[in-house]
C-alpha cells in the first residue's frame, strides 16, 4: 500500500484480528452530474491509505492522460473505472470499493448521476444502510437531488448524510450552506426522510472530509469520515421476526434431511416452533448445521441447513418463518416498481416475479398512478417508461409468503423478469396484500373439461391464428371453422374484428390496449378450452409474450399457434379495408407492420405460407396436423 499501518508492521496477528471484529457499513454516494461523488470516494480511499503503490502508480499515470486536475492527482479516476466513464467525467455503472480504518470497514457504492441510470442506482441502494447524497454548492438541490432523495427513502434507508460539495467554489460561504440545506429539508419531510447529517466539504480540497477544515469555523459538526466510522445502524434484522428462503433440500443419505438457505432477517435456536409457507405445517428445530458444525442458534445473515421433528414437504422457494410471527401468504398485491427497461410495462403484460428463492408468472393487474418524483404528484399513467416508478397491482399464479417492504426488505422485495429475454425489467416492493386475495377462492365443481368433452366426443383445443392484417387469417379461420363443423365437432370462432364490436369495444390500438384485447381473448378461450369447445381465435396478436401468455392459459397440448405467414408488401396489396393506406397517410396510429410492430412466432405448430398455398390448401394442413395430434380426423 501506499501508506502502511503501524500494526501490520508490529503485530499482523493482532492487526488481523481486530480487523476481524471491526463493524461494517454498507453506504452509497448519490447526487446529481458531476457533482463530485467519484472524487469524494477516491478522496475517502486516499485518506484511509487503501491504495497500493501500483495502483497509486497508474493513477498518477492516468491523472496526466484523463484528468481533469492539472499536475494533480484526479481521486474520481480511482472509481471511474470504464473508459466511457473517463472519456466523458461521469459514472455510468455502479462500482463498488472496499476501504478501512482503524474503527470500521467499509463498502461503498458509487451511484450513476444521470436520470438514465437511475436503475443502476436502485440496485446500489437495495443493499446499504446509510446514503451520502452529494449536491454541488454551486447549483443547489436539483431534480436528480430530489430523484435519489425519494428512492432512498422508499427503499427505506433510513441514514442520510446531506454531503454539501464544492464549498471552496463559493468561498466556503455559509449563507449558501444555509439555504441548500434549508430548500432540502422542505423535501426531506415530505418523503419521510428525518435522520439527516448535513456536512458541508469539498472532496477536491478535502475539508471536512476526513480532517475539520479551517475554512468552516462556522460549522461544529463531525468531519464525514468521522460519522462514518461512529454512525449506529440499528441491527434490526435480528430484532425481527425469523425468516429463512429455503434454497436447496439437502439429502447427502437416507439418514439426513435438511433445508438450506440463508437466514434473512430473525434468530433460530434449537426446539424453536416453526412454520413452513405457503403450506402452513408446523415443526420444531431440531438440529443447526453450518460448515463448522452444529450450532446451537442462527442468526441473521448466515447460511444454515435445518434439520427438523418431522417429515414434511419442503422444497426450494418455501419460506420458513417463525410459528409465533408467520409470514403473509397471498397471491395479489398492492406494489410500488421501479422500471428498468427500455420496453415499457404494461398492464396485462406476463413477466416472472422472482422473491427470494421463489420464481412466479407475474401479471400486473393495473397500474393505479406513477409518481412524480420531483413534485410527489401521483399521476394517471396506462404504461411505465424506463426509470419512472409506479404503485400497480399485481396478481401471480400462485400463493407465495412475503412481508410488507417496510417490515421486511428481504421478503418484502421482487424483480420482475422478461419471460422471453430473461432480463431483469423492473424491481418492486410490496406494500400488502389485496383483500379479495384471501376472500376469493375457487370453487370446486362436479362437472369438469374432461365430462364436457367427452359428451362431445372431441379433444378441446385452441387454433389461434395469428399473422398481419390482410394476411389471410380470418379466410382461413373461417374455413376451417366449417370444415370442423362438417365433421360434427363443437366449435366457436373468435374472430379479432368481431370482438371489438363487444367485449373489447372500449380498447384502442396503443401498445397497451393491444395487451389488454389479448388477454381478455385468451380467457374468453381458456373457459372455452374447459367447456370442451374446440375454439378458433382470429388475432393480430403482434407480440410474443402475449401469445406465450395464452398458451400457458391451458394444457400442454391443447395451444396451437398457426402463423399465417404472409409479407408486409403482400398485404398491403390485399389491403381490401383500406387500412394500410390510411396508416401510411399518418391517419391511423399504432397500425401493426406500419408504426407497430410484429414480432412473427419463433416455433409455431404450423407456419402457412400463403404466397404458395391457398385457403383450401391450409385448411388441408391443419387438418392432418390436428390428426395427429389425435384432435380430429383426416376425413379427406
Amino acid at each position: 500500500m501506499a501508506h502502511k499501518s503501524h500494526l501490520i508492521a508490529g503485530d499482523i496477528e493482532e492487526y488481523l484480528k481486530t480487523h476481524q471484529h471491526k463493524s461494517l457499513l454498507r453506504f452509497m454516494t448519490c447526487g446529481s452530474v458531476d457533482d463530485g461523488k467519484s472524487t469524494l470516494i477516491g478522496r475517502l480511499l486516499y485518506e484511509s491509505k487503501m491504495i497500493f503503490e501500483d495502483h497509486l502508480a497508474a493513477l498518477e499515470a492516468d491523472s496526466k492522460k484523463f484528468g481533469t486536475q492539472g499536475s494533480d492527482l484526479d481521486l474520481a479516476l480511482l472509481v471511474d473505472g470504464l473508459a466511457a466513464e473517463r472519456e466523458q467525467g461521469i459514472t455510468i455503472d455502479v462500482a463498488y470499493r472496499f476501504f478501512s480504518t482503524d474503527r470500521r470497514k467499509f463498502i461503498v457504492a458509487d451511484a450513476p448521476g444521470h436520470e438514465q441510470y437511475t436503475r443502476n442506482m436502485v440496485t446500489a441502494a437495495s443493499t446499504v444502510d446509510l446514503a451520502v447524497i452529494l449536491i454541488d454548492a454551486r447549483k443547489g438541490v436539483l431534480t436528480q437531488t430530489r430523484r435519489h432523495s425519494y428512492i432512498v427513502s422508499l427503499l427505506g434507508i433510513q441514514k442520510v448524510v446531506l454531503a454539501v460539495n464544492k464549498m471552496d467554489a463559493v468561498g466556503y460561504a455559509l449563507e449558501t450552506f444555509d439555504s441548500i440545506l434549508e430548500d432540502y429539508w422542505k423535501f426531506a419531510k415530505q418523503i419521510g426522510l428525518t435522520d439527516i447529517v448535513a456536512i458541508p466539504i469539498s472532496a477536491l480540497k478535502g475539508d471536512n472530509v476526513t480532517e475539520a477544515s479551517p475554512h468552516t469555523p462556522w460549522y461544529n459538526g463531525p468531519t464525514l469520515m468521522g460519522h462514518l466510522e461512529s454512525v449506529e445502524i440499528e441491527e434490526q434484522t435480528e430484532s425481527r421476526p425469523f425468516r429463512m428462503p429455503v434454497q436447496w433440500v439437502n439429502r447427502p443419505d437416507q439418514h439426513f434431511r435438511g433445508f438450506a438457505g440463508m437466514i434473512v432477517s430473525g434468530v433460530v435456536k434449537k426446539g424453536d416452533r416453526i412454520k413452513t409457507l405457503p403450506s402452513g405445517h408446523e415443526s420444531r428445530v431440531t438440529r443447526i448445521v453450518t460448515q463448522d458444525g452444529d450450532r446451537d442458534r442462527g442468526i441473521t445473515g448466515q447460511s444454515v441447513t435445518l434439520t427438523i421433528e418431522h417429515e414434511i414437504d419442503i422444497s426450494r422457494g418455501d419460506v420458513l418463518v417463525s410459528g409465533d410471527s408467520p409470514a403473509g401468504v397471498a397471491d395479489q398485491f398492492q406494489t410500488t416498481i421501479i422500471w428498468m427497461n427500455e420496453e415499457p410495462m404494461l398492464p396485462g403484460r406476463p413477466y416472472l416475479m422472482k422473491i427470494g428463492t421463489r420464481t412466479v408468472g407475474a401479471t400486473i393487474t393495473s397500474l393505479k398512478y406513477k409518481v412524480n418524483v420531483n413534485t410527489l404528484e401521483h399521476l394517471a399513467a396506462t404504461k411505465l417508461d424506463l426509470n419512472e416508478i409506479g404503485v400497480c397491482n399485481i396478481g401471480i399464479d400462485r400463493q407465495i409468503p412475503f412481508d410488507s417492504y417496510t417490515e421486511n426488505r428481504e421478503t418484502g422485495s421482487f424483480i420482475l423478469i422478461d419471460r422471453l429475454t430473461n432480463d431483469t425489467v423492473g424491481a418492486g416492493l410490496i406494500q400488502y396484500a389485496l383483500r379479495r386475495a384471501d376472500n376469493i377462492h375457487w370453487q370446486a365443481l362436479d362437472v369438469n373439461k374432461i365430462a364436457r368433452a367427452n359428451l362431445k366426443g372431441q379433444k378441446p383445443c385452441v387454433l389461434w391464428f395469428t399473422g398481419l392484417s390482410g394476411a389471410g387469417k380470418s379466410t382461413i379461420a373461417n374455413l376451417m371453422e366449417k370444415r370442423l363443423l362438417s365433421a360434427g365437432k363443437h366449435t366457436y370462432l373468435l374472430d379479432g374484428d368481431n370482438v371489438r364490436h363487444g367485449l373489447n369495444k372500449d380498447l384502442g390500438f396503443t401498445n397497451v390496449d393491444r395487451v389488454e384485447n389479448i388477454r381478455r381473448v385468451a380467457e374468453v378461450a381458456r373457459l372455452m378450452v374447459d367447456a370442451g369447445i374446440i375454439v378458433l381465435v382470429s388475432f393480430i396478436s403482434p407480440f410474443r409474450s402475449e401469445r406465450r401468455m395464452a398458451r400457458e392459459l391451458v394444457a400442454e397440448g391443447e395451444f396451437i399457434e398457426i402463423f399465417v405467414d404472409t409479407p408486409l408488401a403482400e398485404a398491403e396489396k390485399r389491403d381490401m379495408k383500406g387500412l394500410y393506406k390510411k396508416a401510411r397517410r399518418g391517419e391511423l396510429q399504432h397500425f401493426t407492420g406500419i408504426d407497430s410492430p410484429y414480432e412473427a412466432p419463433e416455433h409455431p405448430e404450423i407456419r402457412i405460407d400463403t404466397m404458395a398455398t391457398t385457403p383450401d390448401e391450409a385448411v388441408d394442413l391443419i387438418v392432418a396436423r390436428l390428426a395427429n395430434a389425435g384432435i380430429v380426423s383426416d376425413g379427406r
